[in-house]
C-alpha cells in the first residue's frame, strides 16, 4: 500500500473525512474506492471532485467594491473624484458601488492552485486532466499571489460552506512551505509532513469521538476546550491559555487527549531516550488543573502519538499525584479498521463502554 511518511495515503483520506464531514457526503463518496500514489494526487482528486460539484451549483459570487467615473449615479457618489472631474470640465460622476462577481479571492485561490497541480508531475495524469477541463470554466477568474493569501480571512456561511474544505486543501498544499521560485516559475514544494498533518491528526481524533461515540452513548461528549488555571489568588495576568486537543467526558470521568504527530516521538539526551519533556509537562498541567477545578471528577490524561519508524515506541502508564497519565502510539500505517479498534479501546477502557459499530 502507498504511504506518505509513516501514514498510509488512504488513511490520510479517512483522517480528512472525519476532520471534514463534507468529505462523507455523496459527492465525494467515489474517492473512498480509489487508490492514490501520493498525497498530491489525493489532494488533487479531492479538489477536482469538489470543484466539479461546485461548477454544477455555480461558482460562489461575492460583492467587490469598485470605483468608476460614470455618466449617471450608481451606488454612492465619491466627492473628491467628482470634484476633480468638474475641475477638468468632465461631466462625469465618480461612484463607489458593489458588483457581484465570481472573480473573488476564493475562486482565485482555486484557479491558482489548480494551475500549479496541473503542471506538477507528481500528480497522477488522471487528476491533472480533470483539473485541466475544470480550469476552462475559470477563464474569467484572475490568479492570486499565494504568498499573500490571508487564509484566516475567509468567512464561511450557508452560501459558501462547500468552499471551506476546498480552501483548507489549498492551504495544506501551500502554507507549510510557501511556493518557491525556480528559474522564474512557481512550483509546489515538498509537503511538510510534520507541520501539515499534525493539525489534521488533531481534528481527526476530535471528530472521530464526536461523530462515533456521541451518537451512540448519551452523555458522552468530545470537545476541544480550555482548562482554567487553578489559582489561589485569582491573578491570571500573563498566564498562557491551556487549550486541549480533545477532552472526552462521560459521567464523573474525564480523559484529556493530547494529539502528537512527530517524526520523532522520543527525545535523546546523552544517548538516553525519554518522553519529550515539554509534552509530559503540558499534559500534567492540563490534568492537575482540571482535577483541581473539577474535584468531583476522575480526571486522566493521555499523550496519543502517531507512530513513527523508531524502534522503540511510547506505551506507558503513570500514576501522578492521584491521576493516571498514559502514553500510547496510534499506528496510522495499518488498515483503518485497526485504527478504529485502538481508538474505540481507549474510550472503552476509560469509560467502561463497548466499541462502536464499524
Amino acid at each position: 500500500m502507498t504511504r506518505y511518511g509513516n501514514v498510509l495515503i488512504k488513511n490520510i483520506y479517512y483522517m480528512l473525512s472525519y476532520a471534514y464531514g463534507e468529505l462523507r457526503r455523496s459527492v465525494y463518496r467515489d474517492l473512498e474506492e480509489e487508490s492514490f500514489d501520493n498525497i498530491y494526487s489525493l489532494f488533487a482528486a479531492i479538489l477536482s471532485q469538489g470543484i466539479s460539484y461546485q461548477l454544477k451549483q455555480g461558482l460562489y459570487r461575492e460583492y467587490e467594491e469598485k470605483r468608476e467615473d460614470m455618466e449617471s449615479v450608481r451606488g454612492r457618489i465619491y466627492m473628491p473624484g467628482t470634484m476633480g472631474n468638474r475641475m477638468h470640465c468632465r461631466r462625469l460622476v465618480t461612484c463607489d458601488y458593489d458588483e457581484l462577481t465570481a472573480d473573488g479571492p476564493m475562486n482565485r485561490v482555486l484557479k491558482t492552485v489548480m494551475m500549479e497541480l496541473v503542471k506538477d508531475k507528481r500528480v497522477d495524469k488522471e487528476y491533472r486532466n480533470k483539473l485541466k477541463k475544470e480550469l476552462l470554466f475559470f477563464a474569467p477568474i484572475g490568479r492570486i499571489d499565494l504568498r499573500q493569501v490571508r487564509w484566516d480571512g475567509f468567512h464561511f456561511h450557508r452560501n459558501n460552506r462547500n468552499y471551506e474544505l476546498l480552501m483548507d486543501i489549498c492551504r495544506l498544499l501551500v502554507e507549510g512551505s510557501l511556493l518557491t521560485t525556480e528559474e522564474g516559475n512557481h512550483h509546489l514544494p515538498t509537503f511538510d509532513f510534520e507541520k501539515e498533518l499534525s493539525w489534521i491528526y488533531e481534528k481527526f481524533l476530535l471528530n472521530y469521538y464526536k461523530q462515533e461515540f456521541e451518537r451512540v452513548y448519551p452523555g458522552f461528549t468530545a470537545r476541544a476546550r480550555n482548562v482554567d488555571w487553578a489559582l489561589d489568588n485569582g491573578n491570571r495576568e500573563l498566564l498562557p491559555s491551556m487549550n486541549t486537543d480533545v477532552t472526552l467526558a462521560m459521567g464523573n470521568k474525564v480523559l484529556i487527549l493530547d494529539a502528537k504527530f512527530y517524526q520523532h516521538t522520543l527525545q535523546d539526551y546523552r544517548n538516553i531516550q525519554s518522553q519529550h519533556s515539554h509534552n509530559m509537562y503540558q499534559i500534567f498541567a492540563y490534568v492537575k488543573n482540571e482535577a483541581a477545578n473539577e474535584t468531583d471528577k476522575e480526571v486522566a490524561g493521555m499523550l496519543l502519538y502517531a507512530r513513527t519508524d523508531e524502534e522503540f515506541l511510547p506505551d506507558a502508564e503513570y500514576q501522578m499525584s492521584g491521576n493516571r497519565i498514559s502514553v500510547k502510539t496510534l499506528d496510522m500505517n495499518r488498515d483503518f479498521r485497526e485504527i478504529r479498534k485502538t481508538l474505540d479501546s481507549i474510550a472503552g477502557e476509560h469509560f467502561g463502554i463497548g466499541a462502536v459499530d464499524g
